[in-house]
């Protein structure tokens, strides 16, 4: 916020409307006079940072609430919206969509919504895997229930001062009188693990690495301590689709395994005493670079609030099988696609090693934030080698300065790399790796030159 004017007085205007106060009274809790908050419901008047503190002491108040904006994709998903041929008759620019999602974030978030359950292609919204998702980014990403359900567990079996898949073990045969066998690849050829109930086993492929087999016996703790609480969790979603009620009781499941084995407070203390340092967690928790990265998009505990990391995980094709957006405000992620540019796909030509790259979202020419990205390959379930993908997670620039991984980046936006949304939905101009042409964009030919791209439009 000390780098960019921030200006929410709607937001502002409904929580004071919200708790029935005047602007006098509002203005004195705030300690700011009337007529300097009138300006700042206006949008006349940047929200300053101590006004912000002041709003979360007083009403205990989510601050992501100010940026309303971002649920609909800021003025670049509202730019995309108009681009459609429809609306192409109007001649609506970006200033005007500027001061529509500035005057009245609603009623764009309102359009918004009916735009996108208009498209054709709404059926996406029949998806259960993007119906999961939604409901996941609707928590964003933070189940406080499960989190401390599973904080106390891991101090009932002193998680922190044992070795972990020792403490899990001993769990499994203690309250559930079940013994962990880990058997041939031959024995379990497609299963990672089985509960042999007439064994009184839980059964693990030795495909598995050690910190995959920690996690898959916290995984069947999970289901056989807290299947009550996932499912009613589930069940609350009122998902129209069995798949996608399924679908995210199966993350609400990796969500407590995950949170037994990096218990939130012990788990935030390390981080912030680390810088964040990935390689130290990892071995600090005996745990995988994809199960720490999950972890870091659930820090959300009220009073308790670790950096709003995004985690995504992309396959070489560049598609997103992962996206966790947690509290981030990463739009570039919040996509089928990724862009070339971005250093997440340079991961792949260098296996095992932590790409580091500082970017910003351009699109058009209109520069937006900047966010450290830390990405690295990963290898999928079975044999090593036979699946493999990339995982990245990132911090908005104004924070990153706190992570270990971020000593000697320079974080001034000038030097961040510029990346868009994919070629079919970037209109940045003039880009040597375009290979899609943009939508709703219009088409240029040159009859006497040759530009950079094949793609030229209106703009360029």
């Amino acid at each position: 916020m000390a780098d960019e004017a921030l200006f929410a007085g709607p937001a502002i205007r409904r929580l004071r409307k919200r708790e029935g106060l005047t602007q006098a009274s509002t203005a004195a809790r705030l300690g700011i006079s009337p007529s300097y908050l009138n300006l700042i419901e206006r949008n006349q008047r940047p929200v300053s940072a101590r006004v912000v503190m002041q709003m979360v002491e007083q009403f205990d108040f989510d601050p992501r609430g100010l940026r309303e904006d971002e649920a609909i994709g800021g003025i670049e998903g509202l730019t995309r919206r108009f681009a459609d041929e429809r609306f192409s008759d109007l001649g609506v620019d970006r200033e005007e969509l500027q001061e529509f999602l500035a005057s009245a974030p609603q009623a764009a978030a309102a359009f918004a919504r009916l735009y996108d359950n208009a498209l054709p292609a709404a059926a996406s919204t029949d998806d259960p895997l993007a119906a999961s998702r939604r409901e996941i980014e609707r928590w964003r990403n933070h189940f406080a229930d499960l989190d401390h359900a599973a904080e106390e567990l891991a101090d009932e079996i002193r998680l922190s001062r044992s070795d972990i898949g020792v403490a899990l073990t001993e769990r499994l045969r203690e309250r559930h009188q079940l013994s962990v066998r880990v058997l041939p690849r031959e024995v379990l050829p497609d299963t990672l693990r089985r509960l042999d109930l007439h064994a009184r086993q839980v059964q693990l492929s030795e495909m598995l690495s050690p910190a995959s087999r920690n996690f898959q016996l916290a995984l069947q703790i999970a289901q056989l301590e807290q299947r009550t609480a996932i499912e009613a969790q589930a069940n609350g979603a009122r998902f129209a689709d069995d798949a996608a009620r399924s679908l995210f009781a199966r993350h609400l499941t990796g969500y407590f395994a995950a949170a037994l084995i990096m218990p939130y407070g012990r788990f935030l203390r390390a981080c912030e005493a680390t810088g964040y340092d990935l390689p130290v967690l990892e071995r600090r928790f005996g745990v995988s670079f994809e199960q720490l990265a999950h972890r870091l998009t659930t820090l959300q505990r009220v009073g308790q609030r670790g950096l709003p990391f995004f985690m995504v995980r992309l396959d070489r094709a560049g598609q997103f099988s992962k996206t966790f957006m947690g509290a981030s405000t990463a739009r570039f992620v919040n996509s089928d696609v990724s862009c070339p540019l971005w250093h997440a796909h340079r991961a792949f030509e260098r296996a095992g090693e932590l790409q580091v790259q500082f970017v910003a979202l351009d699109n058009a020419g209109e520069r937006e934030g900047g966010w450290l990205t830390l990405s690295r390959t990963v290898e999928g379930s079975g044999a090593p080698g036979e699946a493999q993908f990339a995982v990245s997670i990132g911090v908005e620039g104004v924070l990153a300065g706190q992570l270990a991984q971020a000593r000697g980046v320079s974080l001034r936006s000038e030097h961040a790399q510029p990346i868009g949304p994919g070629c079919a939905r970037c209109h940045r101009a003039r880009c040597s790796q375009r290979s899609l042409p943009p939508l709703g964009r219009k088409l240029a030919f040159d009859a006497v030159g040759r530009g950079l791209t094949p793609f030229e439009f209106s703009g360029d």
